[in-house]
C-alpha cells in the first residue's frame, strides 16, 4: 500500500466505523448524543445542539467529509447523502423530514443506448431555519434559501427563494412570505 493510501485507507475505516456505529445506537437520550459523537469521527461537520436521529445513508465512501450541518438542526431518520465529488450544506436551526434524499450527482438525459453517460456534479445549499417535509428530494446545484419551506415528496430541483413555500414534482412555489422569517 503506498503512501498516500494508508491515510485514504484509514480515513475510510474511520468513516464505515463511524456510519455504522452511529446507526446502530439507541433512539433518545445518551443514544442520541453518542450518535453524533460517532458521526463527526466519521468526518460528518456537525454543529452544537444537533439532533440526528437514525439511520442515514451517506454515499459514496469519502462522502461523509462533504457533509456539513449547522447548528441546532434536526434529522429524522432514514435521511440519505448521495455527496460525490460535491457537498452537501445545511444550515442553522433547519428540520428536515424522515427519507429526504440530497443528491450531489445526475447524469445527462441526452446518452446514447448503450453508452456510459458521464456524472454531472454539483453542491446542495440548505441554508438557516429551513423545513424539508419527508421524502423530499433535492437535486444537485440548488440553494434553498432561508426560512423556505419544502412540502413532503416535493422534488426540488431550482433554487428555492428565503421564505418560499414550494411544493411538488418538480418543485413549484406555492406561496411566498416575500421576505425570510426572523
Amino acid at each position: 500500500m503506498g503512501a498516500a493510501a494508508a491515510p485514504r485507507a484509514a480515513l475510510s475505516v474511520r468513516e464505515i466505523l463511524g456510519l455504522a456505529l452511529g446507526n446502530i445506537l439507541p433512539r433518545f437520550g445518551w443514544g442520541d448524543r453518542l450518535r453524533v459523537i460517532f458521526y463527526r469521527l466519521a468526518g460528518m461537520r456537525i454543529g452544537r445542539h444537533c439532533a440526528i436521529w437514525r439511520p442515514i445513508v451517506v454515499r459514496p465512501l469519502g462522502g461523509a467529509a462533504r457533509i456539513q450541518i449547522g447548528e441546532g438542526s434536526f434529522l429524522n431518520s432514514y435521511v440519505r447523502f448521495g455527496a460525490g465529488r460535491e457537498g452537501v450544506t445545511i444550515g442553522r436551526n433547519c428540520q428536515i423530514g424522515a427519507f429526504v434524499c440530497f443528491e450531489t450527482v445526475d447524469h445527462p438525459r441526452d446518452a446514447r443506448p448503450g453508452a456510459k453517460r458521464p456524472d454531472l456534479h454539483g453542491p446542495i445549499t440548505i441554508e438557516d431555519e429551513v423545513w424539508i417535509g419527508s421524502g423530499a428530494i433535492i437535486t444537485r446545484d440548488v440553494t434553498i434559501g432561508r426560512g423556505a419551506v419544502v412540502a413532503a415528496g416535493a422534488v426540488v430541483t431550482r433554487d428555492v427563494l428565503p421564505g418560499a413555500t414550494v411544493g411538488g414534482v418538480p418543485a413549484r412555489p406555492l406561496r411566498s412570505s416575500g421576505q425570510a422569517p426572523g
